[in-house]
């Protein structure tokens, strides 16, 4: 039987069994689409990332949840990338072809993996509070407060997510997310998932702690989100979260409600760039799958 070396990386920490998640196949060039789903499925974590040979960057991943491709996933970067550190890729910047075009990767020399997001579009969205507060399965009246000068909208820097802030800590944590509703939801706005937040972290250097949901991609809740974390501080510059004192570099909290605390570094200067650690947990080889849909395996 044909096998492929397969990795899990917990990505946005240092510490083994937190943060992110995800699976990382190095050498994925000859495996289909079909072959790449069904070993993202076996995987079971939020997004396994597949690194092929590219003719436009230095490489390519594709990325797969458990259900299907997704065009972005900023923990899978943050971790393939910190296993190629360890392997020996050296500090400097490299380029990554990905479904939304070509992006820079930068590796710092404390290990640090930095990734340029893409541009940011954000849109206000209509939809009502009572059914944001339904879905997420919390007070519409704490939604309306914290949302005084800061809207409901979607904003995407390569995934778009419905960006809700709420007003306390407690708020994030009692949340009791409906799937199939926020499933209904998203759709109904176009976007990838819901991320809740709050100003009210834990720790004192954090900016925000957020919860990130994404049922319709086959991700009931996402530990630690680089997408969703580039996307909410872009928004945040966008409606002058910060006045005039926007911080240089943001905090963001998010795990801890599902053990696998992490945090996400965010820097918006001129380009979104979100960072954070990676640690290899677990090592191995997996069978190829048969390919039954008869596709060109692509090189």
């Amino acid at each position: 039987m044909e096998t492929t070396r397969i990795l899990q990386v917990d990505a946005f920490t240092d510490e083994p069994l937190t943060g992110n998640p995800a699976g990382v196949v190095p050498d994925a060039d000859g495996l289909s689409s079909e072959q790449m789903q069904a070993i993202a499925a076996e995987m079971a974590v939020s997004e396994t990332a597949f690194l092929r040979s590219s003719e436009t960057a230095d490489r390519r991943i594709r990325y797969f949840t458990p259900t299907q491709e997704v065009d972005l996933c900023g923990h899978a970067t943050i971790g393939t990338f910190a296993h190629l550190h360890d392997e020996g890729l050296e500090p400097g910047v490299t380029t990554l072809e990905t479904n939304v075009g070509t992006l820079e990767i930068e590796i710092a020399d404390d290990g640090t993996v930095w990734m340029t997001q893409d541009e940011p579009r954000i849109r206000e969205v209509g939809v009502g509070y009572d059914r944001v507060a339904d879905a997420l399965g919390v007070d519409a009246a704490a939604l309306e407060g914290a949302s005084d000068d800061i809207p409901l909208a979607v904003s995407s820097t390569g995934l778009p997510f419905l960006i809700v802030p709420i007003t306390y800590l407690s708020d994030v944590g009692n949340a009791e997310p409906d799937t199939a509703a926020i499933e209904a939801l998203t759709d109904a706005v176009d976007a990838t998932g819901v991320y809740l937040f709050t100003f009210d972290a834990l720790e004192p250097e954090s900016t925000v702690h957020g919860r990130m949901f994404a049922p319709g991609a086959g991700v009931p809740e996402d530990p630690v989100t680089g997408t969703a974390s580039g996307a909410v501080s872009a928004y945040l510059d966008r409606f002058g979260a910060f006045d005039d004192d926007m911080p240089e570099e943001l905090r963001l909290e998010q795990g801890h409600y599902v053990d696998r605390p992490g945090q996400v570094r965010v820097r918006l200067d001129d380009a979104v760039r979100v960072g954070g650690r990676g640690v290899t947990v677990l090592e191995g080889s997996i069978v190829i799958p048969e390919d039954d849909d008869e596709e060109i395996l692509e090189a």
